[in-house]
């Protein structure tokens, strides 16, 4: 028995087979080879086609099934993961009416803070747990309000992994788990939230049959079946958002548990038990893939836009053509803790949340001309995301969320050295690196939604341990430094 697991991302679709006996992965790919495209119109925007999703999850389930050779038959479930926040809305036929507005689009701030400050903090942070702030609600409502014509059109809308699971299944659903990423689910009346809707004037009619997190979500049809090689009636067992699938992924479900990860974006995610949110939504809770009533298993997200987008950047446009990440990571970790003064504020990816949602653009502080180099560049901007993630988790721990281990997978920009020893020394927590993804994790997923593991200890048997980094006690001052240093550069650029 197989399972497969996919990973929709921005800048890729990632594929895995999964044996279901031994968690083992027998295939894994990734489309395209190049990362994804993304529209930007106008700044502060981004639109990816959604059928570019498709055709990439195309590409990589070929791939996976070639290199495995596993029959189609013996596949047992799907399950799908994706880039949270986003918009896809489409017309009777089920095809897209405009493209995805993904989610580092900064275009609905104003519509989300309006409506924060006409309903109340009080009415949106006790039902949403969060301001309005530019999620999938907010989209939706710049879309009616700016481009009436499509929104008369819109039969459903969906979030990236709901149409996905459409495509496959010829049936638009989603999950409550997905509704309170956007911003659509009242978790004091336990329903969609109608009172944002009626604020928006948005039908609540839009939004898709709700199914469970790991349920029967549907089976393949005999035309996606035959477009991804496989067989038709393949349940799809589980769909979540990104970063509670990376949660998953590293069997983080329990209250006091930690996750994070660090690819485009980043994100630091704690589990509670408690119904806690920022008073500002500088972090924002959402339903975890175990949430239910009476046992809330609550996600608080910090998330950070610029990561290993701004390694990307400099790799392409500052660093020698055809230098290694590996490379960079080696030249950057030759210059000392605190990068000789240049600090580099990450936040040039769209608005910001823990920013109060401000597009404040990336800077570079500091700069000696005299002094810096490529190596104090690439450690500045190691640190800088670090720094970053800490100034955010300093809020979490305003809401009761105080990492003392902090999951990883042994990916992205934790596969610096660098990166992963400042991020353990600077938030004082270990950092355990584990031997997983998104697509592996939503393939276990599938594995519970359809019953093949009856719990989730079955289920995260097989996840090992890759390393543990511990905080460099030593130079715990030097870190600290530096962080104060940074932190004043920022605060004074936000001043300005």
């Amino acid at each position: 028995m197989v399972l497969i697991g996919y990973d929709i991302g921005s800048s890729s679709v990632k594929a895995c087979l999964i044996s279901a006996e031994t968690g083992a992965c027998l295939a894994a790919s990734f489309y395209p080879k190049q990362e994804m495209g993304i529209r930007a119109v106008r700044p502060g925007w981004a639109e990816q086609d959604p059928a570019a999703w498709w055709d990439n999850l195309k590409l990589a389930t070929a791939d996976i099934l070639a290199t495995s050779g596993v029959h189609p038959g013996d596949v047992k479930a799907i399950g799908i993961s994706y880039q949270m926040h986003g918009l896809v809305c489409v017309g009777r036929d089920l095809e897209p009416l405009r493209p995805a507005i993904i989610w580092c689009d900064s275009r609905a701030v104003e519509t989300g803070r309006q409506a924060f400050e006409s309903i109340g903090a009080e009415k949106c942070l006790g039902h949403l747990l969060n301001s309005p702030g530019n999620f999938t609600a907010s989209k939706l409502k710049w879309v009616k309000d700016n481009e009436p014509a499509v929104y008369g059109k819109i039969f459903k809308i969906m979030l990236p992994g709901d149409y996905i699971a459409m495509k496959m299944t010829g049936v638009v659903k989603t999950t409550m788990s997905g509704l309170s990423e956007g911003m659509l689910w009242d978790f004091k009346e336990g329903k969609p939230a109608g009172f944002l809707l009626d604020h928006y004037g948005i039908d609540a009619g839009l939004l898709p049959e709700l199914t469970g997190t790991f349920s029967d979500q549907g089976c393949l049809t005999a035309a996606a079946a035959e477009a991804l090689g496989l067989k038709a009636g393949t349940p799809i067992a589980y769909r979540a958002g990104d970063q509670p699938n990376n949660a998953l992924s590293l069997n983080v479900l329990n209250p006091g548990e930690i996750a994070a990860t660090a690819g485009t974006s980043g994100v630091v995610y704690g589990v509670s038990a408690e119904v806690k949110y920022d008073p500002q939504s500088r972090v924002n809770t959402f339903a975890h893939v175990n949430h239910k009533s009476g046992e809330p298993r609550l996600g608080v997200l910090l998330c950070l836009n610029g990561v290993g987008i701004l390694n990307s950047w400099l790799k392409r446009n500052i660093m020698p053509d055809g230098i290694s990440y590996q490379a960079m990571n080696d030249l950057g970790a030759q210059a000392p803790i605190g990068s000789a003064g240049l600090a580099i504020l990450p936040f040039g990816n769209g608005a910001e949340r823990m920013l109060g949602n401000a597009d404040r653009g990336a800077e570079f502080r500091g700069i000696n001309f005299n002094i810096h180099d490529r190596r104090h560049l690439l450690r500045a901007a190691q640190e800088g995301i670090v720094f970053a993630f800490k100034y955010g988790m300093d809020i979490m721990q305003g809401i009761g969320i105080r990492p003392s281990v902090v999951r990883a997978g042994n990916a992205n920009m934790f596969l610096s050295p660098l990166f992963r020893k400042t991020f353990a020394s600077v938030t004082g927590a270990s950092v355990e690196l584990m031997e997983t993804d998104g697509a592996i994790g939503a393939a276990r997923g599938a594995g519970v939604g359809v019953g093949i593991y009856k719990t989730f200890t079955e289920a995260f048997a097989s996840l090992k341990s890759v390393e543990t980094i511990e905080p460099d006690a030593k130079n715990s001052d030097r870190y600290a430094q530096a962080y104060e240093e940074w932190k004043t550069k920022l605060l004074n650029s936000m001043k300005s």
